[in-house]
């Protein structure tokens, strides 16, 4: 009898354990709670769930920060995310079907969340917005959202997600009109602007900085408009802030004039198509695509981790010369700051590479899939490719140039067959959609994540939970959907 009674008591929990993890499933995804975890974390820092929030975003660090305003009207650091995937280049959207993740200024109303998304819970940053209409630039549903999926979005996992609309939805109930969302290339440090100073975007990026700088200076929102094909951040703003904006701007161009005297190298990173954070990374190298899909997404459609292949190593980086020209390229194990270091201090004399003749390049073929492995599907490859371990640092190869006066060693390749067997893969636009698949091994094993940042590792859930049809179209996760 007592044994009946012990089971009869274990059902009931575990029934109702089941109805507490669906009750945000379905048409209660709306209501998504912040995590009690959270509001400790606010309470602790001086902020309320009915304070406004603001959201910065980097491709570079695949990272999603939420500030929130304190009660002194300055806004204050609440949490940071680490990004589990975005999709194309450092760079702006053009146009649609490019892969680029939006950056620039955008605005998040309420009529643009959405809590029907295919992938869990979403909301339209807004692209294309004024700035971006006024260079006649095309897409839409832009949008950050759950699943390790992208295609032009900011993809976080299903419970980073629902946390993070959650605090937008509250602050938003509360009487925030629209939160922005600073989506920026990279962090703006001057060690990021010494490496990406002769980049085809740093102009773009340069006036990006003016609002980040506005926000760092007075830790308020800054006021956003558009003129002159450019974001204006200073109208009426005060003189005195003003001033203390472009003392901060010129400190920053002095500290990466002393960077750029020490010999940092000016580069450009090309990725195979974005990045992820390298806390979700290791999953992917320790167990493959499916065990990152299964770390990330629980509640959205099943569309699995796009292009795992692709995030498995470090982006390219191509050494620019004085007139920013590529003049070698080469893997480097990550996109840190450390790692791309590391990868360009050990080329042998790098400096002294012959700048590149990059007339009429031979075309990279594309492959928008994985390749399939002798035996196996494309699928199965991707699997087999997100396995594989980092293997040994590449020697960096001179593009085009022409072959070296002096004899190689007798054991050497000769330097001419190395530099012909190079296929260049950079082209005059700003913009790479998609790029091919590589073999270049990586330099070394991905760098641990910053101590201060953890990823979620859930386990996946039956998918019989799952609550979005799987016919629903891309344009399902926007809340405007229109045909594509």
């Amino acid at each position: 009898m007592a044994f009946k009674h012990f089971a009869l008591v274990a059902f009931i929990a575990l029934s109702l354990g089941a109805c507490e993890e669906d009750r945000y499933r379905g048409a209660a995804r709306h209501n998504i709670p912040i995590p009690s975890a959270t509001y400790a974390l606010m309470s602790e820092k001086g902020m309320s769930k009915d304070q406004p929030v603001l959201i910065r975003s980097y491709k570079k660090e695949s990272e999603l920060e939420i500030w929130k305003r304190k009660a002194d009207g300055q806004y204050a650091l609440l949490k940071t995310f680490p990004m589990c995937r975005w999709s194309g280049q450092l760079g702006p959207k053009v146009r649609e079907g490019d892969r680029m993740a939006p950056e620039g200024f955008y605005a998040i109303t309420p009529a643009q969340m959405n809590p029907n998304s295919a992938y869990y819970v979403s909301f339209n940053m807004g692209y294309p917005n004024a700035y971006d209409r006024s260079y006649g630039r095309t897409g839409a549903h832009l949008m950050v959202h759950g699943a390790c999926s992208s295609a032009g979005c900011y993809s976080m996992t299903d419970d980073q997600i629902g946390e993070i609309y959650a605090l937008v939805r509250e602050a938003q109930n509360a009487g925030q009109k629209a939160v922005q969302m600073q989506a920026l290339p990279f962090r703006m440090t001057p060690e990021n602007l010494a490496k990406h100073r002769l980049d085809s975007n740093i102009a773009f990026w340069k006036n990006l900085k003016e609002g980040t700088d506005y926000f760092e200076v007075t830790k308020s929102e800054p006021p956003v408009s558009v003129a002159g094909g450019r974001y204006v951040f200073s109208n009426g703003a005060d003189s005195s802030v003003a001033q203390a904006v472009q003392q901060k701007r010129q400190q920053d161009e002095v500290q990466v004039a002393a960077l750029v005297a020490k010999g940092t190298p000016a580069i450009k990173l090309i990725y195979d198509d974005g990045d992820s954070h390298a806390s979700f990374k290791r999953t992917l190298v320790a167990g493959g695509s499916d065990s990152l899909n299964r770390t990330a997404t629980w509640a959205s459609r099943d569309v699995g981790v796009s292009r795992p292949d692709a995030i498995t190593s470090g982006p390219r980086v191509v050494v620019l010369d004085n007139l920013g020209k590529p003049k070698a390229e080469f893997r480097a194990a990550s996109a840190d700051n450390d790692a791309v270091l590391a990868a360009v201090a050990a080329v042998p004399d790098v400096n002294q590479i012959e700048t590149a003749s990059i007339a009429k390049p031979s075309p990279a073929k594309v492959e928008a899939q994985p390749r399939a492995v002798a035996g196996k599907p494309a699928s199965a490859a991707a699997t087999q490719v997100a396995k594989a371990s980092a293997g040994a640092a590449a020697a960096p190869v001179a593009i085009d140039a022409q072959p070296a006066p002096t004899p190689a060693a007798p054991a050497a390749v000769p330097f001419y067959q190395r530099a012909l067997s190079f296929v260049p893969l950079i082209g005059g636009s700003q913009q790479q959609p998609e790029q091919a698949q590589e073999t270049t091994p990586v330099a070394s094993v991905v760098p641990d994540s910053p101590t201060n940042i953890r990823a979620p590792l859930p386990p996946r859930r039956a998918t019989g939970l799952r609550t979005s049809r799987l016919d629903q179209s891309d344009a399902a996760y926007s809340s405007q959907p229109v045909a594509r």
